[in-house]
């Protein structure tokens, strides 16, 4: 555990500091320079210096105390892109309470077990998720709600919620702590291989970790324009963009969400010079006019220099993370050739190794496994929270973080995705676990055994097909089988998680101990 470090007197590079100290610093240095530029789709856009930014976190920090939120204590933040999602997650960790940021595309049955998992004692949300907060996270004190839902006009206020205005106090008395950066500071649950997402802990040496070596990483500087549209409740956003681009005292530009129809003319209008992205996003982005004259020098993305996005005219770099890596393991060259399609080298700042399923090392042109070994609680999480056993298991027995993932290894140190583990779904920049898919189908009436695996989509890159056997086999399935598995998994998963096909087979490929034989299914589907 990190604590054991400070114990020993090793003195980490983020000592004495915290994330509250970063954002001070730079309203101190850069205080009327653009921080962050809040790009609406109904409204103009709205500048927050560094000076104003800090000052209105101070004010709602000091707000949370007021209302009875103590260090240490959880605040859910369920927010959608939007200037509120940011004062909320600053003001937590200045007070010491931990943010936890959740995927607002979660089911109401995700919500529940979000809150009490942690434990949190608020929430701070919109209109649009009001209700499914309130009634699936029973034990808050409290829920404040935002005016409006971000990117579209005010909405009229919720019942049994606060106003997320009135939580504002003076700003002069914005809470005091001791400066602490291996405290706590903030949860992101991320889908696993289990059925339950895990909560990832980070300490704020692990944001501060985030903030500088993305900011290396990306080559940022500080006259930089980081256009961000990617959800600010996952790393990327959070940490690869807006952590990094504090790091620099650079500006970013948030977005509700993407859009197509709207990158360019922000871009334009905001002299934007980096984003990071996804291949979602790219191959949108080839449907509409690309501008000679924007400012863009870098982006970041899956792959080094796809050759079918070379029409933007931009450097790509490509990289791997993960949540609970905080920054990028595996890292493409800002200023050299990169090999197109890799996902770059391994980083300085890390260990990275890649074996065959007996441990030994894989050779040039062989697919392995994927481990990283780096310092828990600066550069790799902290833990997973209240789970001991997860934490303890995901690491091997040398101290290497066991990532799930396959690559393979190529000439000068260059790595190439491979697969993934084989029951892990990427829909869309969204990592989905088939067994949790695979669990709300197996209770419905009629089924008899489910399996999910992944199709290739154009857009998304996968997408969930289920295979079923129902009871009584195909011939004597229920006539409304179809309609009531996709009635539970709404009800249960969130909607990148819906199967978009549903095949019924009286038996599956099996493999060693009677299991299903994935791989077969996947060939079927393909």
């Amino acid at each position: 555990m990190p604590n054991s470090r400070a114990a020993a007197g090793i003195v980490g590079p983020f000592a004495g500091l915290d994330v509250p100290w970063l954002l001070r610093m730079r309203a101190e240095v850069r205080r009327d320079h653009p921080f962050l530029i809040w790009a609406p789709f109904d409204a103009p856009a709205r500048h927050w210096s560094y000076g104003e930014f800090h000052d209105r976190v101070g004010a709602l920090a000091a707000g949370l105390a007021r209302r009875g939120v103590k260090p240490g204590e959880y605040v859910l933040i369920h927010l959608d892109n939007c200037i509120e999602a940011l004062l909320a997650w600053f003001a937590c960790v200045e007070l010491g309470a931990i943010a936890v940021t959740t995927n607002t595309r979660s089911a109401p049955a995700e919500m529940e077990y979000f809150a009490d998992h942690c434990g949190a004692v608020a929430a701070i949300t919109q209109p649009a998720y009001a209700e499914i907060v309130a009634k699936h996270c029973r034990n808050l004190r409290w829920m404040a709600v935002t005016s409006h839902d971000a990117g579209v006009a005010p909405a009229q206020a919720v019942s049994r919620a606060d106003n997320f205005e009135a939580l504002f106090a003076d700003s002069a008395d914005r809470p005091r702590r001791a400066t602490d950066p291996l405290a706590p500071c903030s949860v992101q649950y991320t889908s696993g291989t289990t059925s339950r997402p895990k909560a990832v802990l980070w300490t704020h040496a692990n944001a501060l970790w985030g903030a500088k070596i993305n900011a290396a990483h990306e080559d940022l500087h500080a006259g930089d324009v980081h256009q961000t549209y990617l959800p600010l409740f996952h790393t990327n956003a959070l940490a690869y963009s807006m952590l990094a681009t504090l790091w620099v005292g650079g500006s970013c530009v948030i977005q509700p969400r993407f859009s197509a129809s709207r990158f360019w003319p922000v871009a334009h209008e905001h002299g934007s010079t980096w984003t990071s992205t996804i291949p979602f996003c790219m191959k949108a982005l080839l449907e509409h006019e690309i501008p000679r004259n924007h400012k863009f020098r870098l982006w970041g993305t899956a792959v080094n220099e796809p050759p079918a996005f070379a029409a933007f005219g931009v450097k790509i770099i490509g990289w791997w993370g993960m949540t609970e890596t905080i920054t990028h393991g595996i890292i493409g060259e800002v200023d050299q050739p990169n090999i197109p399609m890799s996902i770059g080298r391994a980083a300085p700042e890390y260990e990275i190794r890649i074996t065959d399923d007996d441990g030994r090392p894989t050779e040039v042109g062989d697919t392995g496994n994927l481990s990283i070994k780096g310092i828990p609680g600066l550069s790799l999480f902290a833990e997973y929270l209240h789970n001991e056993t997860a934490t303890r298991e995901s690491f091997d027995e040398h101290g290497f973080f066991v990532t799930g993932d396959r690559v393979v290894r190529q000439e000068n140190g260059y790595i190439r995705f491979g697969d993934r583990t084989k029951d892990m779904l990427k829909v869309g920049g969204e990592n989905v676990a088939a067994s949790e898919i695979e669990q709300v189908i197996a209770v419905v009436p009629g089924v008899r055994e489910a399996a999910v695996v992944a199709k290739k989509h154009p857009m998304l890159d996968e997408v969930p097909v289920v295979f079923i056997i129902p009871q009584g086999g195909v011939a004597g399935a229920r006539p409304d089988l179809h309609d009531s598995v996709m009635a539970a998994c709404r009800a249960g998963l969130a909607d990148f998680k819906l199967p978009r096909e549903i095949r019924l087979v009286d038996d599956m490929p099996r493999s060693t101990l009677e299991k299903v034989a994935k791989a077969e299914l996947r060939k079927m589907v393909e």
